[in-house]
């Protein structure tokens, strides 16, 4: 039997929207999706000159960039509708952009909530809404959410964070329902500790403790979330829609 290959997935040729994909796991993912061939056109918001790296050191790849405040609705219809006049299609939208502030609950400032909620959830909503039209019209695409295993399993001074993600698992379930009709399928992923810059003070504070919540006994890297995502996204997951992949080495399951 032949092995998987990401040459072999389906997706040369095609186009992929990534949104924050200039650092961590977004740009794992922008650099997994181009070695597999696709045109992936990447958001970023304030890092410029990470995201101009990206496309400086994948030459041989069709990686474009453009900056995006997901929480702007209006932007993100624009943005949609010009990739889709250079491309003539949207074929995966991966939503990936996020941010995270711990607090307890009763520190948390009034921006604190608002930029996770308008930002992780708000955020989602507006690209996927955007891209969705061109999506229907091919009868044809994928999307998938990074969510986390905070959505699912929680954690000390993540209220907003966990709520967040909490509501992408039940967005991706509703509009897999949705828009399976279309030829469209919806699933997400769920990191759980990855070495990124987002998780080092969690990982800091927690030392060798958060390894032995763990199985797998180490924390997870970017590509291991990267290569989820290009399953997700390839011929060979064109039948799973609605589900929540967890990528955490078994975390919390002692």
């Amino acid at each position: 039997m032949n092995q998987p290959s990401l040459r072999d997935s389906g997706l040369a040729g095609k186009v992929a929207i990534v949104t924050g994909g200039s650092g961590g796991i977004g740009r794992a993912i922008v650099q997994t999706l181009a070695a597999a061939g696709m045109d992936v056109v990447f958001t970023y918001r304030g890092n410029a000159a990470a995201a101009a790296e990206i496309t400086a050191q994948n030459v041989d790849a069709k990686i474009s960039s453009a900056p995006l405040d997901i929480r702007d609705s209006a932007a993100c219809a624009a943005f949609a509708e010009k990739v889709f006049e250079r491309t003539n299609r949207i074929d995966l939208l991966v939503n990936n952009a996020g941010v995270i502030r711990d607090n307890p609950l009763t520190a948390f400032e009034d921006d604190d909530v608002r930029m996770v909620l308008e930002t992780n959830v708000n955020g989602t909503f507006n690209v996927t809404r955007a891209v969705l039209p061109y999506m229907i019209s091919q009868r044809s695409g994928k999307i998938v959410n990074l969510s986390s295993v905070s959505g699912e399993k929680g954690g000390r001074g993540q209220t907003n964070y966990a709520a967040s993600k909490g509501a992408i698992d039940a967005f991706t379930r509703s509009l897999a329902v949705e828009v399976a009709p279309r030829g469209i399928t919806v699933n997400a992923v769920a990191p759980g500790i990855i070495e990124t810059e987002m998780s080092r003070q969690v990982r800091e504070l927690a030392g060798d403790q958060i390894k032995s919540r763990i199985l797998l006994r180490r924390i997870g890297q970017p590509d291991e979330v990267a290569y989820a995502v290009w399953f997700l996204s390839s011929r060979y997951a064109d039948y799973i829609t609605g589900q929540v992949l967890h990528v955490d080495g078994g975390f919390k399951m002692e």
